[in-house]
This record gives structure tokens, C-alpha cells and sequence, in this order.
């Protein structure tokens, strides 16, 4: 029996550590692209090795995730096998985004810094992030409690998400940039989220109390063959990882810069009208992270996922339809521009659908660790709890490949180097910030409908067609229902007595 006085501290010291860990991912998986594009000019060449580097550090994650979960399972100290590498992750993680966006090379030396960064930061937030959530199942193995640790950190990392996107795209681009500039903008940006990081993970670290039981058993031995194993001979595992990249890199497009993108070139360089779509689109999703352990009670994983379906193809036609009928400025109500309306609702149903699939796959990888248990004998939450942020991080360097053929395809990045001297000129003090205002309006004038059109395509299609795939191969491969885990379950309580 599980003490309700640990359980009720958990639920406020555990989600509350993940505010700061979210900013950084969010500064990071959603700005750090818009930092380099908009204030370091780039060959075709450079763009696409900055995209190499990012992709092939996500394939270096396919080796250094699981080995991270495998050091974690093995690792053993007063303090338990996660809190160590939470305080050495996140303080190294924090160093890593300041010297990031705290850079004044350009070129091919900037390739080459951004580079070290990179596969420097894959490291140092991999030890804090699979820790932070591998410790879920040994908070508790009751489902409902479960799906209580699960949505309450969701939802405070939706907060960190929220305070990052109603704060990043106000203060650096447009009127309210940060010193006038984005260059300036992104540096002072970066070095708060540094510093709040460790702050808010301090509540998980010194406030959370886990089981360990771990400590009992013997440590087990850093093998690849064990990390391989594990994963592939846990079928569900394997069903479940393909369907979640699917979604992530759907749900991950337009945050990846695309929309961003779009919307600077479509309504005007001014960070303001991002920050209301990203805001909006993501606090809707507040309503599930609430609610989901009440509505996950009452209705089955696989009918809710057909509702939120039907809910994100409503809202990614909302984005689209108008945007391709209808004429910017043509129509405004209060003196916001009826397209751009239209098109924040619909990203607000589609994100809502978007974050509702996610939540019912995060609960459905944790379930396959009661299932490698069941079938094997083991439980290696940490293995399994790695395969979650490698796919995540796999589908953001995928996302970012996207946007980026998206804007060598479409010539996206003639206006992109353009405003990037500007900016650069502008942190130099050899133009003033009215100056660049004024030009990058008169840049972003040119920009083609062909070419708005190929950003709009591809942040609304694309990620409709693939977070249908995923519901498709859920329903049809993915075999955890309800009945099914407390089934598996009560067959373990049976073989434990």
C-alpha cells in the first residue's frame, strides 16, 4: 500500500521540476533554428550541414539514449539512481544553451560551433531527461496514480512551454526585441532560461521520494546486447515507438520554425503575432493535461484517440481553407487581421488533437514496462524510458530537416539572410532598430505566393497525414488496452505472492 502522504508531496514537488527543463527544450526545439536563420547568413551548403549535424547527432541519440538508460538502471547512490544524473544534466545543459546563443561567428566557423554545441547539448539534456521521467514508474505502479504524475508533469511542462512561447517570440523579433536586435535578444534570452532550469528542478530533486526497491537487486552489467534485447524483444515496445515518431514529427513541424516562418512572411516580421498563435494553440491543450486521469477513466485509449482525430482534421482544415481563399488584410475584426484568426483556431483544435495522442502514448510506452516484466522477467525502466526521449528528439532533428528542404526548396532563405544582415547590422549599432524594421518590411514585401503557399502546405498536410498513420497502426497494432494491462497486471501481483 502505497503512503498517501509521499504520494500527495510527489504530485506537487515532481511536475513542478519539469517548468525549467521545458523551457530549455522548447528554446531549443523551437527557436534555435529561427536563431541561426535570422541572424547568421547562410549558404545553401551551410544550411544544409547545420541540417546534417542535426540529424546525425539524433542517430548518435540511437546509441547514447539507451546507454544513458542502461547507466541510470545500474547506477546506485544514497541519493537513488536518478537525482545524480538530474543535478549533472541539468547544470551542464544550462552551460551548453548559454554559450549556444552567446556566439559571434558566422560562416562556416559558425557551422562548425553550432556542431560541438549540438551533439553537446544531445548529451547533457539526454541525462536529465530520461532520469526526470524513467522515475514515473517507480513513483508508483498503480494506472491511475500513474496517469497522475503523468499529465500533472505535462502540464507543468506545458506551463514551461507557455512562459517560453508567450516571452521568446515577443522579445526578440520586431518592436520588442531585446536590445533592438535578435542577436542581442536571443543571448539575454538564453542566459534566464539557464539560470531557471536548475532552479525548477531543484523541487524534483530535493522534494521527490521514490521507490527503491532497485537497490536490492543486483547491478546489471552495461551491454549493448542487454539494451537491444530489451527494446526488440518487447513487441508492443516496438509498435508503439514507430507509431509516436510518426506523431512527433507531424506535431512537431510547425513548431520546428515552418509556422513561425510563415507567419513572419505572411502578416509581418513582428514576434507578437507568433507568440499569440503558439500561445494559444498550446494553453487549449491545458483542458487534457486537467483532465485527462478523469477522462482516461471513463473512456478507452483507442475511442478517445478517434475523437481527437476528428477534432485535429477539423482544425488543420480551419488552418488551410481560408488561408487559401482568402486575402491578408483583407478582412479585420477588433484590428486582428479574420485569416490570421482563422488560422490560430485552427491550430488550436489541431494541437489540441496533437497533444491528446500524445498523452495517450506516453502512458502506453510506460505500460510496455509491466509488459517486458511480464513476458521476461524484468522490468529496465530505464531502457525503456529512453526509447521515449530519443524518438522525441529523432523527430525534432526530422522536423527541422523538413522545414529546412521547405526553405532551400521554396527559396526561403534569400529573405531569411536578408533579415540576418539587418540584424546583424542592427546589433552593431550601424543602423538603428527603425531602420531595420522598415527594410525587412520592404524584404519580406517580395516574398511570392508560391512560396507562402509551400509553407502553408507544409505545416497543415503533412502533419495531418501523419498523425493519421499513427492512429492507424494504434488501433490496429498496439494490443496494451485497459483490460489487457490489468490483466498483466494482476498475473504479476500473483507471481510476486
Amino acid at each position: 500500500m502505497e503512503d498517501q502522504k509521499i504520494v500527495k508531496r510527489n504530485l506537487i514537488m515532481f511536475p513542478i521540476g519539469t517548468v525549467g527543463r521545458d523551457m530549455m527544450y522548447n528554446l531549443v526545439t523551437s527557436y534555435l533554428l529561427t536563431f541561426v536563420l535570422f541572424t547568421h547568413k547562410l549558404t545553401a551548403a551551410q544550411l544544409t550541414a547545420i541540417t546534417a549535424i542535426m540529424v546525425a547527432a539524433r542517430v548518435f541519440d540511437a546509441l547514447n539514449d539507451p546507454i544513458m538508460g542502461n547507466i541510470i538502471e545500474r547506477t546506485r547512490t544514497r541519493w537513488g539512481k536518478f537525482k545524480p544524473w538530474l543535478v549533472i544534466g541539468i547544470l551542464t545543459t544550462a552551460v551548453v544553451i548559454y554559450l549556444a546563443f552567446n556566439v559571434q561567428l558566422q560562416g562556416w566557423a559558425f557551422v562548425w560551433f553550432f556542431g560541438i554545441m549540438y551533439f553537446l547539448y544531445s548529451i547533457t539534456y539526454t541525462m536529465h531527461d530520461i532520469s526526470y521521467w524513467g522515475m514515473v514508474p517507480a513513483l508508483s505502479s498503480d494506472a491511475d496514480t500513474r496517469n497522475k504524475y503523468t499529465s500533472r508533469a505535462t502540464l507543468f511542462a506545458g506551463i514551461g512551454g507557455v512562459l517560453a512561447a508567450s516571452f521568446i517570440p515577443m522579445f526578440t523579433a520586431g518592436g520588442n526585441a531585446i536590445g533592438g536586435n535578435a542577436v542581442t535578444a536571443y543571448g539575454r534570452v538564453a542566459l534566464i532560461i539557464a539560470i531557471l532550469g536548475p532552479v525548477f528542478l531543484a523541487f524534483t530533486v530535493f522534494g521527490v521520494k521514490e521507490t527503491r526497491n532497485y537497490n536490492d537487486d543486483p547491478v546489471p552489467p552495461i551491454s549493448f546486447k542487454k539494451i537491444i534485447t530489451t527494446i526488440t524483444g518487447n513487441d508492443q515496445l516496438l509498435w508503439i515507438a514507430l507509431i509516436f515518431l510518426l506523431q512527433q514529427i507531424g506535431n512537431g513541424i510547425v513548431m520546428a520554425g515552418v509556422g513561425q516562418t510563415y507567419i513572419y512572411v505572411e502578416y509581418g516580421y513582428e514576434g507578437g503575432f507568433f507568440t499569440l498563435f503558439q500561445m494559444l494553440g498550446m494553453m487549449v491543450t491545458a483542458f487534457l493535461m486537467l483532465f485527462y486521469p478523469a477522462i482516461s477513466r471513463k473512456t478507452p485509449r483507442k475511442k478517445l484517440m478517434h475523437l481527437l482525430m476528428i477534432i485535429s482534421v477539423i482544425g488543420y482544415a480551419i488552418m488551410l481553407v481560408p488561408s487559401l481563399v482568402m486575402t491578408t488584410g483583407a478582412m479585420k475584426v477588433a484590428g486582428f487581421d479574420i485569416k490570421f484568426l482563422l488560422l490560430t483556431l485552427g491550430y488550436m483544435a489541431a494541437n489540441f488533437g496533437q497533444y491528446g495522442f500524445y498523452l495517450i502514448m506516453m502512458i502506453s510506452i510506460m505500460n510496455t514496462v509491466e509488459y517486458n516484466e511480464y513476458k521476461h522477467g524484468t522490468r529496465d525502466e530505464g531502457i525503456v524510458s529512453s526509447l521515449r526521449p530519443f524518438l522525441t528528439k529523432l523527430a525534432s532533428a526530422l522536423t527541422v530537416a523538413i522545414a529546412n528542404g521547405t526553405y532551400i526548396i521554396f527559396n526561403i532563405i534569400h529573405y531569411t539572410n536578408g533579415i540576418a544582415d539587418l540584424e546583424q547590422a542592427a546589433s552593431t549599432g550601424e543602423i538603428t532598430a527603425e531602420q531595420k524594421a522598415a527594410e525587412i518590411d520592404t524584404l519580406l514585401s517580395g516574398v511570392q505566393h508560391g512560396q507562402s503557399l509551400g509553407l502553408l502546405l507544409v505545416m497543415t498536410v503533412l502533419p495531418c497525414v501523419l498523425m493519421f498513420l499513427s492512429y492507424i497502426l494504434y488501433q490496429r497494432k498496439y494490443k496494451l488496452d485497459e483490460d489487457e494491462y490489468s490483466r498483466i497486471c494482476a498475473e504479476l501481483e500473483q507471481r510476486k505472492a
